[in-house]
């Protein structure tokens, strides 16, 4: 009797400390603090890296005032599509016309001293001092015969001593004439080599002045090199130019280039054929595609920040975006498809070791986990959790392993 006794207290002990404990438990998972909790999902995942850039047409053509003038007649309105050959606007080229006729009448005076340099000579003076030489080797030709013959007649007493000696004086003459006109026909060679050297490089001088003159009377009518838009039209009729200064910027706007402007920490995950897409606050809602062409070799400041220049080709068929604005730019890094991914606000990160908090019942247990890449709002899941674990989203609480909480759906 005594000992079913001691077993029905023992008994009861029991049952009042499983319903305290029980009580104990119901009353602290009613009072343990409320989390937001989300899940554990497979999707597809986009990694991409936000920036700005600049349009920039592909192959421009920037026509440019090569003389200083007057604008006297312009054909195109700015914005305007224009064809291959259309003339745009025309420049007052009346004193560079007259520059090259006086170009033009020097490079034909030096071509003509060059000429004569190469033939020996002018024409005239070199047929004059021909005949002159040809004249006196014939005088004393014949005085050397005639000296010959009044010396042997001399000898015989047929000529007197006078005679042979007004002929002597008359040979000697015509030597020294025929010698002063050989040494005339060496001095004319010799400045002949002179004008062929100097002509030569006074016609390339007025060839080349003349080259540069036509190409500036060509220049003054401004003509489209290709079918494309005219994005850019700065000067109006009777405006005065300078030189270098702008008059008209072309090109084709169907397919533009945007400069995007990198951060630094970023350049690693370029590479190129990267799909971009590009925004523009003035079309809100849409989207251009394209793609990098070129990813940046080196880093250059740009206000305060160290950027690297990423080159993109960009289709604009519709010819929406204008050279020259500022567009956003979203760089597609990597994208997988159908991987588990957890909320970025879910994953926690100490002494270098990655970790969620896992809720299952309303206990918290803290797992660690292992992350790839990332987009704006999630990481890829490598291991540590499973589709569909609720894990806590960031709290202000102070979590630890085992401890019960209420739970809410993360909005």
């Amino acid at each position: 009797m005594a000992e079913n006794s001691k077993r029905k207290w023992i008994i009861a002990i029991i049952a009042i400390a499983l319903v305290i404990v029980l009580a104990l438990l119901l009353t602290g998972r009613g009072h343990g603090p409320r989390v937001q909790v989300a899940a554990v999902t497979r999707e597809d995942l986009t990694s991409a890296i936000t920036s700005n850039g600049k349009v920039e047409p592909v192959a421009p053509m920037t026509a440019r005032a090569e003389f200083a003038t007057f604008v006297t007649e312009v054909k195109a309105t700015e914005g305007q599509a224009v064809h291959r050959g259309q003339v745009i606007l025309v420049l007052d080229d009346a004193d560079i016309r007259a520059q090259l006729s006086q170009a033009r009448a020097n490079l034909l005076a030096a071509k003509t001293d060059l000429q004569n340099g190469r033939t020996g000579g002018p024409p005239d003076e070199v047929a004059q001092l021909q005949g002159d030489l040809a004249n006196a080797q014939t005088q004393v030709a014949n005085l050397e015969r005639s000296q010959q013959a009044l010396q042997g007649l001399l000898a015989k007493q047929a000529a007197t001593q006078d005679e042979v000696a007004q002929n002597a004086a008359a040979l000697a003459t015509a030597r020294a004439n025929l010698q002063t006109l050989q040494q005339k026909k060496a001095a004319l060679g010799q400045r002949s080599t002179v004008t062929v050297e100097s002509a030569g490089l006074r016609v390339k001088q007025a060839q080349d002045q003349v080259t540069a003159l036509e190409q500036k009377v060509n220049s003054a009518t401004v003509v489209a090199a290709t079918d494309g838009t005219l994005y850019s039209l700065p000067v109006r009729k009777n405006d005065f130019v300078k030189v270098g200064d702008i008059l008209a910027e072309m090109a084709d706007l169907r397919q533009v280039r945007v400069r995007a402007f990198v951060d630094e920490p970023d350049l690693g995950a370029l590479a190129a054929n990267q799909v971009v897409q590009v925004t523009w606050d003035a079309m809100p809602g849409r989207v251009w595609t394209g793609k990098i062409e070129q990813v940046p070799k080196q880093v250059v400041p740009r206000g305060s920040r160290s950027v690297g220049e990423v080159i993109c080709s960009i289709d604009n068929d519709k010819l929406e975006l204008l050279p020259n604005i500022n567009v956003a730019v979203r760089i597609l890094v990597h994208e997988l498809h159908g991987v588990l991914v957890i909320p970025r606000g879910a994953v926690n990160l100490e002494n270098g070791q990655h970790f969620a908090y896992l809720v299952k019942d309303g206990i918290v247990s803290r797992k660690n986990i292992t992350i790839g890449i990332a987009s704006a709002e999630k990481y890829e899941l490598l291991s540590g959790l499973a589709a569909d674990d609720q894990v806590v989203i960031r709290t202000e609480s102070v979590l630890q392993d085992g401890m019960i909480v209420r739970t809410s759906e993360a909005k």
